[in-house]
């Protein structure tokens, strides 16, 4: 245990410490009370981002485990840079400077000293990220569902009706543009359309790395018997390297619309964005660990219905997140409780499933 998450707890103490001495010194009345409140608020965050992408683990598990050492690593260490730093802190940032037409350093030190003014601007564009966000991420359900090769199912009469579907052209494109026009004919006239294209980047983004993964891919090795022929780490082939370098693109997408919901629901806690990124940052990290300790223990062969619960739960927060573009408040531990739950079913329903079958 302490080999996966070792390093995560030592990264929350000094996340926590350095939280501490922020609330300590910061603020108009700086001193120890501020410093538990900030310590407080930063447990909050780690536990709220954790509850909110565990499921986001499992898929990034259910990418990860066919993937060699060294994509391993490289997700591991520039991916958690892209992850803590880029979309949880500078990515926030981009966006008030593009939509507020400010330069970074400005925008920057709006965020530190006008945190109010800061949250007011990128809350105001709410809606465009629910839309990118909500659109990638129903495209992640639905094609986990819409696959007639998938054999494995949880709830028998719905996902083999769902696979069916997949004879359909594009039908999880169908399905996901049908979603974002009902959201933009529900949001202000003013909106409308600045919500539309953002939907429909997402859907863009989902495809592009679905076709950058193919054609960096190339095609598998076969041996005599028609199967796929295995490299190990040590002898990758190049296809298998290009094929990594799409699925780290297609984990990073995906996790950046994961912290879209984190960072917003942040907001509603505090405005303090050094304390946002703290709180945030530790919940990325243990997602991290999470990751690498479901591939290395097999987890996802162990509990046969864990990846279905969470592309469940994924599939509920990108229905949250595009209602909550409209208008609609679900509050943050409502979409946290129900990734979970969706997690626990699944894990239960493995256990009785193997007992059946023991």
């Amino acid at each position: 245990m302490m080999k996966h998450f070792g390093f995560s707890i030592l990264f929350t103490i000094v996340c926590l410490a350095i939280s501490a001495y922020w609330g300590f010194t910061h603020g108009p009345e700086a001193g120890l009370k501020t410093m538990f409140t900030a310590l407080t608020i930063t447990a909050i965050l780690a536990v709220m981002e954790v509850s909110l992408s565990f499921d986001n683990a499992v898929v990034n598990a259910s990418v990860l485990r066919g993937w060699d050492h060294f994509w391993k690593m490289i997700f591991l260490t520039v991916g958690i840079v892209i992850a803590v730093f880029g979309m949880r802190l500078v990515f926030p940032i981009v966006i008030v400077a593009v939509t507020a037409d400010m330069g970074m350093l400005d925008v920057v030190n709006m965020a530190l000293n006008e945190p109010q003014q800061y949250s007011e601007k990128l809350m105001a564009h709410h809606a465009e990220i629910a839309a990118f966000g909500g659109a990638f991420l129903l495209l992640v359900f639905l094609n986990f569902f819409f696959d007639e090769g998938k054999d494995t199912h949880w709830f028998r009469w719905l996902e083999r009706r769902l696979a069916n579907l997949a004879n359909v052209p594009a039908m999880s494109v169908f399905i996901s543009l049908i979603a974002l026009l009902i959201m933009a004919a529900n949001v202000a006239d003013a909106e409308r359309l600045l919500v539309t294209m953002a939907g429909i980047w997402g859907i863009v983004v989902y495809i592009g790395v679905q076709v950058l993964s193919h054609l960096l891919g190339g095609e598998p090795e076969i041996d005599e018997d028609g199967n796929a022929v295995a490299h190990d780490a040590s002898g990758a082939s190049t296809g298998v390297i290009k094929a990594g370098l799409g699925g780290f693109i297609y984990l990073e997408v995906l996790d950046a619309s994961f912290s879209f919901d984190g960072v917003i629901g942040a907001f509603a806690i505090t405005s303090d964005v050094v304390i946002i990124m703290l709180g945030l940052a530790i919940g990325a990290m243990f997602v991290r660990s999470m990751t690498i300790y479901l591939v290395e223990k097999g987890t996802l062969d162990a509990y046969i219905f864990l990846e279905h619960g969470a592309h469940y739960a994924i599939g509920a927060l990108a229905f949250i997140m595009l209602a909550s573009g409209t208008g609609v408040h679900v509050p943050e531990v409502v979409t946290g409780l129900i990734g979970v739950a969706f997690i626990v079913w699944a894990v239960i329903a493995s256990i009785q499933y193997s007992k059946r079958q023991g």
